[in-house]
């Protein structure tokens, strides 16, 4: 039994350190050394100030700004998992026919109207549903469209200025061909709050 348990306590052991210790470290320091801003969370800096990541939705509701999607996380910012504020990386798990999920959009529908009651216009998908992760920083560039004319109007900004900046702030697909154009609400909204006026 002795020489069956040494070999099995040293393996054990080594491949403990190595998977445990070494590919940990050295995965941490090949990130910090080839990307370290992406290693550190995307975190948006201003002024000495971390005002958000670049890669988790912010929870904006003020009319002068651009909103982003609904959070499964929300109304609480984002945040490691805690039970008292149920906040974590996670979807609503809500299927289409679930009556929570209806009340979710019909209630953002509702904001939305509430905050531009002149725009009659299709609300875009992605302002009234949350995405999977329910933390996504991104919305279409027809959302941005969308809330241009009530940015413009709570800012006192030319409404093609608005618009030019959401054009500005559009990205397209990855390597021309994966994902959809999108628009960062937060960079789009500290853009906004960096204008004159």
């Amino acid at each position: 039994m002795k020489s069956q348990l040494r070999p099995a306590l040293v393996l054990m052991i080594l491949m403990t350190l190595i998977t445990g210790v070494i590919y940990p470290l050295a995965v941490t320091a090949i990130a910090q050394l080839a990307f370290p801003w992406r290693a550190n969370g995307s975190l948006i800096v201003q002024e000495g100030r971390t005002v958000g990541s670049a890669l988790i939705g912010q929870s904006f509701d003020d009319p002068k700004y651009f909103w982003g999607r609904l959070s499964a996380t929300g109304p609480f910012p984002y945040n490691a998992f805690d039970a008292s504020t149920l906040t974590a990386s996670s979807g609503s798990n809500y299927g289409p026919l679930n009556p929570a999920l209806l009340e979710a959009a019909q209630a953002r529908i509702d904001a939305l109207r509430a905050a531009d009651p002149t725009n009659t216009a299709p609300i875009p998908v992605d302002l009234v549903t949350a995405s999977a992760s329910g933390l996504d920083p991104d919305i279409s560039p027809a959302a941005a469209r969308y809330q241009a004319a009530r940015v413009a109007r709570a800012r006192g900004l030319d409404e093609a200025a608005v618009r030019a900046l959401v054009d500005e702030h559009t990205e397209g697909r990855l390597f021309g061909l994966l994902g959809e154009p999108r628009v960062n609400v937060l960079r789009l909204n500290l853009a906004l709050d960096s204008l004159p006026g």
